[in-house]
């Protein structure tokens, strides 16, 4: 009377899940170096912490008695689990059935994941491989007919970038709405070598007369330089950690506040190097990370989107364990100047920081956006008022360390001037509407043609106006309110970050990441 024949059958349904696409394909998958999508989560979670939904959703075959004889799961599995005992959603394609395509899914799981993770407020993460669940042409035998298209979730996925945090990690040939579930994230990483994403793979692009392989048409470092995923790793394992790393630093949702980590490091420690760190010839370049590592907790640096827009750079750290989001200038590209890419990133990035309550060191080098044809090209003031937009809309407390130049539009965009200027600048601090060196022709343009030695000219005004450029002239009037020694900045945004702590309000924000 009991009902243990179907507990059986439940266990030979689980059984039969747990083989995938069947030995043959998951060993062609694992020859092709790639973890299975349950060994990835395994690695991924918490040991022994997931709780797998949907395990027997698939099709199954029945012979004449209506007996179960085969089975194929779903090609995508889901579940909650832990990461460092906090609860989150994943959710996986599995290529060993039918390369992730639609026509072997269960198109309601992948609706759940996301509203899984908007719904219990809960950080997702999505394990990309193959199309995601999007189309194949053999669809259209499979069904019988073609279909209207539609992206499953995608509610959800616009819902969840304005409430969770979201990371999606491309572990394979991604294309068609897998590729947009990758982009559609926080934070993305492919792996390089193993992963390519495309719009549409190889054979399609040939139809139009580009024969290219999958690394030549979608390879990581392609997508990395253009902005398209954040970043790229070198094993799937660094890929986890990755994601693992990237969450420490966030919430669970948008209605909490991020957590404090350890704190490692005395928030007094003063760096000697510093003192030195900006050249006095102003023409030089220095190494703007070996500032940032100097300044903030030891080792917790976590620099994001490293090879695009490489005038600006971006990542999270901890101040006396409270976590923050970083903006630099990297002089090593174009002087720290914006260009169209480096304002997006930094668009981005804003966001972020606005979404999640994290509050923004930024330090400051930027003689204003690049110049030339290009430049104005690629629509860069366009990119660049969106940018300003971004930081004037961010309500989170915002500290800037004025490390060298702040120029122009660009410049002026280093915070939203009717906030209170939470800033410190450096003695190395050089500012205004527009450099000298490049000002002066403008200027005095008709002084210069009207002169017998307009080189001598140019060089007395040069003299003459730098007796004006020293911050502390502008420190007297007040228009810059402190100049501090470089040694002192990491006690001082240690300081900030204790004060802004109680400042960050949890809730929902008027300005989430722009998609």
């Amino acid at each position: 009377m009991s009902w243990k024949p179907e507990l059986e059958e439940l266990k030979k349904r689980k059984a039969l899940a747990k083989k995938m696409g069947g030995a043959e394909k998951v060993k062609r998958h694992r020859d092709a170096g790639k973890l299975t999508v349950r060994e990835r989560i395994d690695k991924l979670l918490d040991p022994e912490s997931f709780r797998e939904i949907g395990t027997i959703a698939g099709k199954g075959s029945y012979d004449e008695s209506g007996e179960l004889v085969d089975f194929m799961p779903a090609n995508f599995v889901i579940g909650r689990g832990k990461i460092e005992g906090r609860p989150v959603v994943v959710g996986g394609d599995d290529f060993t059935v039918r390369g992730g395509a639609a026509d072997a899914a269960i198109r309601g799981k992948q609706v759940m994941a996301e509203q899984m993770a908007h719904e219990l407020r809960l950080p997702l993460i999505r394990l990309v491989d193959g199309t995601g669940g999007g189309g194949s042409v053999k669809t259209i035998e499979t069904m019988g007919f073609t279909y209207v298209p539609a992206n499953p979730a995608w509610d959800w996925v616009i819902a969840n970038l304005a409430q969770v945090p979201v990371v999606a990690l491309g572990l394979g040939s991604v294309a068609g709405l897998g590729a947009a579930r990758l982009v559609s994230s926080h934070y993305s990483v492919m792996v390089e070598g193993l992963s390519q994403m495309f719009i549409a793979g190889p054979p399609v692009v040939a139809r139009i007369g580009q024969n290219l392989t999958k690394e030549e048409l979608g390879g990581a470092s392609i997508h990395a330089k253009a902005g398209a995923i954040d970043d790229v790793v070198a094993s799937e394992e660094e890929a986890f950690a990755r994601a693992r790393g990237f969450l420490s630093y966030l919430p669970s949702s948008v209605y909490e506040l991020p957590p404090r980590g350890p704190i490692t490091d005395d928030p007094e420690r003063r760096e000697e190097f510093l003192i030195e760190a900006v050249p006095r010839d102003r023409r030089k370049v220095y190494d703007m990370r070996k500032i940032v590592n100097a300044v903030v907790d030891r080792d917790s640096f976590f620099e994001i989107g490293r090879t695009y827009g490489g005038s600006a750079i971006a990542g999270l750290a901890r101040l006396d364990g409270w976590p923050v989001a970083v903006l630099a200038s990297d002089p090593f590209f174009y002087g720290g100047g914006w260009t169209a890419e480096a304002s997006q990133k930094v668009t981005r990035f804003v966001d972020l920081a606005n979404t999640f309550h994290l509050p923004v060191v930024n330090f400051v080098d930027v003689p204003g956006f690049v110049i030339g044809l290009e430049a104005e090209k690629a629509g860069t003031i366009r990119h660049g008022a969106r940018t300003l937009a971004a930081i004037y809309q961010a309500r989170v407390p915002w500290c800037s360390v004025l490390v060298r130049k702040i120029f122009g539009v660009a410049g002026a965009g280093h915070t939203n001037h009717a906030r209170l200027h939470y800033r410190f600048a450096w003695p190395s601090g050089d500012w205004g509407s527009l450099p000298i060196e490049g000002g002066i022709e403008a200027a005095y343009r008709s002084d210069l043609e009207a002169s017998k030695e307009p080189e001598k000219l140019r060089v007395e005004i040069e003299e003459r106006l730098n007796r004006f450029r020293s911050p502390f002239r502008t420190a007297e009037t007040f228009l810059v309110e402190e100049i501090v020694d470089p040694r002192d900045t990491r006690p001082l945004v240690c300081e900030f970050a204790n004060l802004a702590a109680k400042l960050r309000e949890p809730g929902p924000v008027a300005t989430p990441l722009r998609p």
